[in-house]
């Protein structure tokens, strides 16, 4: 089988993609946020559990603690209590304490509009900071979580899809390259919606997917 030049996979990388704008026409965060600072927080507790559990304490996290002044000088223990269902609420609540109080200190509790300053806060690193930039500020960022990782191997949208533990800051380069800026947060929610309902880590359901005629995975 012969090998696929770069610009037939860029053809077929484009042509897959409107496949999935007309799967998931609307894709939007799936945390519930108010504010940029409750994004922020939300997504740093995001790590290694689910949006819907994270949805879960939020409310009661909020509403104690409504904003970064508030969380910055709260007990620990009292904020480990109510993240306590996310599982290492140690350590979460340590980082949401120290970015929402380095907030204040810094920037008045204001969340920054630019990678180097969020990437400078506690427990922020750079998917969140996309996160955070694409949907709080409709800056473009493209947020390379283990969904993206997994559908753009997959896919072998990128040229280390062999790789087992890829660079999340190499694929966010090398994918990005291909699509226009508007496109990057709405590209990662996509890859994510269909990583969630379609592509699973253990059994993809081909079958079911719209890709599976040009994808070189499929079954």
């Amino acid at each position: 089988m012969p090998r696929e030049t770069k610009r037939a996979r860029l053809e077929r990388m484009h042509s897959e993609y409107a496949l999935l704008c007309e799967l998931y026409p609307a894709p939007k965060c799936a945390l519930d946020f108010r504010s940029p600072w409750q994004l922020l927080v939300a997504t740093v507790l995001s790590a290694q559990t689910t949006d819907k559990r994270v949805n879960s304490v939020t409310p009661e996290l909020f509403a104690e603690f409504p904003d970064a002044a508030s969380l910055g000088a709260a007990a620990g223990e009292r904020v480990e209590d109510i993240i306590h269902p996310l599982g290492f609420f140690r350590g979460k609540a340590r980082n949401i304490i120290a970015l929402s109080a380095a907030l204040t200190q810094r920037y008045g509790g204001e969340v920054p509009q630019s990678m180097d300053a969020l990437t400078s806060l506690p427990g922020v690193g750079r998917k969140t900071a996309n996160v955070v930039l694409g949907n709080a500020f409709h800056i473009p960022g493209f947020p390379v979580d283990t969904h993206v990782m997994r559908l753009t191997g997959r896919l072998r949208w990128r040229d280390d899809w062999r790789d087992v533990h890829p660079d999340p800051v190499r694929i966010e380069r090398e994918i990005t390259a291909c699509f226009p800026p508007e496109e990057w947060t709405d590209l990662s929610h996509r890859l994510i919606l269909h990583g969630r309902a379609v592509c699973h880590a253990r059994k993809p359901d081909c079958a079911a997917c719209p890709l599976s005629d040009t994808c070189p995975s499929a079954a």
